[in-house]
Formats: structure tokens, sequence, C-alpha cells
């Protein structure tokens, strides 16, 4: 790969490093990363626009670089790449408030509609299809997952069914406020993956947030304190903040590492720690319900709710 990047983009490199076919290396010092590009060309074209509207406001982010014929893809043995400078300190960590100011610096407009994410219960849905679909095809020999996945496609379906729900009882303010968001958020967020162009979508405020505290857990950190401190400090409307629960309540940590077993990226092993801490979660998820419905009277789950 060092060979293809010194020919397209005119450098003199002498080694990257490869995480996951994402290839590091260092330039003039400064860093670059050369990834694979999983986005679709319009989206791209709309990521280009974002880029130069955060710049024109004095919002940072990282940069797209040009290969040498003025391109931003590059095709390496069939796949598409594209090359990203970081600015700045790529370790330094976002929180919650840092979160939300970045959220609420772009929201959608119509030239933005390709990057637009908002049907979770139908992507959810089709998602869970998939899954039940290639675990019956493809899941003999994947003990640890065979013996969970009932119980996090149910947990799927529960999410799916809350949001439904809200859509149903709030169908006027389904117009809540769409805002730069990721399509995902991690503890600990670090520069390096929140201000990447590549990872910007539009959709809820309460989507990036939902996630942080997801990963947060599983990281060992007090989750419930994350979230206390995004109640005081927002304004969500009802509507927002059941759809905030029905996101905590959807099992992206599993599903994500789900996949990348499937892949052959991951092993299986890598879910023990979040299947042991199911008991856990669900007590995490009913002190979230509690905290939530201080602020408003979001749609009860009895199940977890009577859970001793």
């Amino acid at each position: 790969m060092k060979d293809i990047i010194n020919y397209y983009y005119n450098f003199n490199i002498e080694s990257t490093e490869d995480w996951d076919n994402i290839f590091c290396f260092t330039y003039q010092n400064e860093k670059f990363y050369f990834v694979p590009l999983k986005r679709t060309e319009k989206e791209l074209m709309d990521l280009v626009e974002i880029i130069k509207e955060l710049k024109l406001r004095k919002i940072e982010c990282h940069d797209f670089i040009l290969n040498k014929f003025g391109r931003l893809v590059t095709n390496v043995y069939e796949a598409n790449y594209i090359l990203l400078k970081p600015i700045g300190d790529i370790y330094e960590e976002y929180e919650i408030s840092d979160m939300l100011k970045l959220n609420q610096k772009l929201i959608l407009t119509p030239n933005k509609s390709n990057l637009y994410r908002n049907s979770w219960s139908k992507l959810w849905s089709d998602k869970i299809d998939y899954f039940e679909y290639q675990i019956h095809e493809l899941g003999k020999g994947h003990e640890i997952i065979l013996d969970s996945f009932s119980y996090y496609i149910g947990l799927g379906e529960n999410a799916i069914s809350y949001v439904n729900n809200t859509l149903l009882k709030h169908p006027k303010t389904s117009l809540d406020r769409i805002s730069l968001s990721h399509r995902r958020i991690k503890y600990p967020n670090y520069k390096l993956n929140f201000l990447n162009p590549l990872s910007f979508i539009f959709d809820l405020e309460v989507r990036d947030i939902a996630e942080y505290l997801k990963s947060a857990f599983f990281q060992k950190r007090d989750a419930l304190s994350y979230l206390k401190e995004t109640l005081r400090i927002t304004n969500f409307s009802i509507y927002s903040l059941e759809l905030l629960f029905a996101r905590l309540l959807y099992p992206s940590y599993y599903f994500d590492i789900y996949e990348q077993v499937m892949n052959n990226l991951e092993s299986e092993e890598k879910l023990i720690p979040i299947i042991e801490k199911s008991e856990e979660y669900e007590e995490f998820l009913k002190d979230a319900y509690l905290e939530i419905n201080k602020y408003a009277p979001i749609e009860r789950i009895d199940w977890l709710l009577n859970k001793k």
C-alpha cells in the first residue's frame, strides 16, 4: 500500500501501519489515514459540502485530500479509498456537552438529504430479519452467538415496538430537530472519530447521546451519571426522550460485534463480556427509564420495571 499511496499522492513515505484495512502514516510530520470508502457517491458529495460549511463557520473537522489526478476517491484493488488528514490531537476527548454543541451547528436541509438517517424502525427491522436469516444459514459452529442471539433479538424487537408506538403517539412532533450526528459514537469519544466527515450523518440529537451512553456502560463507566448530565443541560421533547430510551433498548453493542464475527473480522469470544453484563444492563435501563421519567412521562416497559 505504501507504493500506491506514494504514486497517487506524490508522497515519499517509507511505511504504513495497517489498522484493520485503514492505513496510517506520517508525512512531513503530519498524520494521514488512507481509509476504505463506505459511502455512496451522492453521500460523499453531501459530505464535501458539509466540510465547506463547517469551515466557513470556523468549525474544525478533518480534511479530505485529493489525489494527484484531482479526485477524492482512489481505487485500489477494486476497492475505493479516500485520504483523510486529521487536525489537532486525535486523542482529544469530546464529552456530552461538546457533542451537543457540534450537533447543534448544522441542521438538515434538502442538499444534505442523502445523509438523513431517521427511519430507525425500518432499518432495525430489516437488520433483524437479515440476522435471523443469516444465523439460520451460517450460525452452525458459533455457539456463543447461538446461545445469546434470541435474547438480543428480543431486545431489538422491543426497541422497534417502542419506536413505532412513539411515532403513533407523536406524529406531529416527528419533525423534531434533525442535526449533525454520527454513524456510531463510542466511549471514549476521541477527535479522530468525532471530527471525521466519513462518520457524519443527520439524525435526532439523541442518537449520538444514546450510543455514547451504551458504549460508556460497557467500558465500565457511570453511564447513568452521563445520562443525568444530558437531561440537566438539554430540553428534549417527550418524543425525543422516548426515542432516546428506544435507542438505549436497541442492542447495537451486541449486533455490531455480531456483524464483525459473521464477516470473519472478530472472534465471537468478544461477545462474552457483553453477554455477562446483560442483567446489569437491564438494571441500567430501568434506572435510565426512572431518570428520564422525571422529565417526561415516557412509555413504560412492564417486564423491565417489574424485574426484581
